[in-house]
């Protein structure tokens, strides 16, 4: 990874958003990835992890995360012996832009019933590396390493990829792969939308990930396919991987609209 990074803390909980967080919509509007990471190592963070490991993060989008000085605070608000939710708020310019919830459970062991239901996809070197489509905004997309199995930005359809960071999350640390993991669920509807985002929105409103286990290495796939109603309205529906296989699943409920 390099000296740059998609943040850098000033104190316990602020942090400079840098360029590299910049999403496809236009400039100084962050993608979520980023962001969505970031709160997620606030969840980490919450007192009592050492045998508990988060299953679910809910990303709830209340407007546009900024390029610019960010705060984030994450806490415990319903104990217990055994299943505990934690949630973190994220903050720019005094307001409230996105909100975190998450499910931690304590770890248990469960090898002999172990089970899976997608198989493994080909690896990130089995695909074609490809980069930032024309007239998408420069930032993020730049920022990750994509190798395409089929589909990709800015192409019509389903879409299994793969994506790994150039930069850390927060400038001096490895992320945690929880965090790496963020860092790419996002970009679900994004690889599989197959629409131009200089002539349309298809924004997600929300992202929803669960987890059945931690991925392994930098690499991340996706197996994303995206489903726009008549309506304005779209999903979008990921099986999450590591290089060994399926690792969870996300989801995000889109708003669908051309731009005028």
């Amino acid at each position: 990874m390099s000296d740059a990074a998609f943040y850098q803390q000033t104190d316990d909980e602020t942090y400079a958003s840098t360029e590299h967080t910049n999403g496809p919509w236009g400039p100084g509007m962050q993608h979520l990835g980023p962001p969505s990471a970031l709160l997620t190592r606030a969840l980490e963070r919450v007192d009592g992890a050492q045998d508990r490991s988060i299953a679910r993060v809910t990303v709830e989008i209340l407007g546009p995360v900024p390029v610019a000085e960010l705060h984030v605070q994450a806490e415990l608000v319903r104990p217990g012996r055994s299943v505990e939710m934690l949630e973190a708020t994220m903050s720019a310019n005094g307001r409230a832009v996105a909100l975190a919830r998450a499910w931690r459970i304590i770890r248990s062991d469960t090898t002999s019933v172990r089970s899976t239901h997608a198989d493994p996809l080909p690896g990130p070197d089995a695909g074609r590396e490809f980069g930032r489509p024309e007239g998408w905004h420069a930032g993020y997309i730049d920022a990750m390493q994509w190798h395409s199995i089929k589909g990709g930005l800015g192409e019509p359809g389903p879409a299994t990829v793969w994506a790994r960071q150039r930069i850390p999350l927060v400038s001096g640390e490895e992320p945690s792969p929880l965090q790496r993991l963020m860092t790419v669920a996002d970009s679900g509807n994004g690889v599989s939308g197959g629409l131009d985002p200089m002539q349309w929105w298809f924004i997600n409103t929300e992202l929803t990930v669960h987890v059945v286990r931690p991925p392994e290495g930098e690499w991340i796939g996706l197996d994303a396919a995206t489903t726009i109603g008549p309506h304005g309205i779209g999903c979008a529906n990921t099986v999450i991987h590591d290089v060994n296989g399926p690792v969870g699943t996300g989801a995000q409920a889109l708003m669908v609209r051309e731009r005028h």
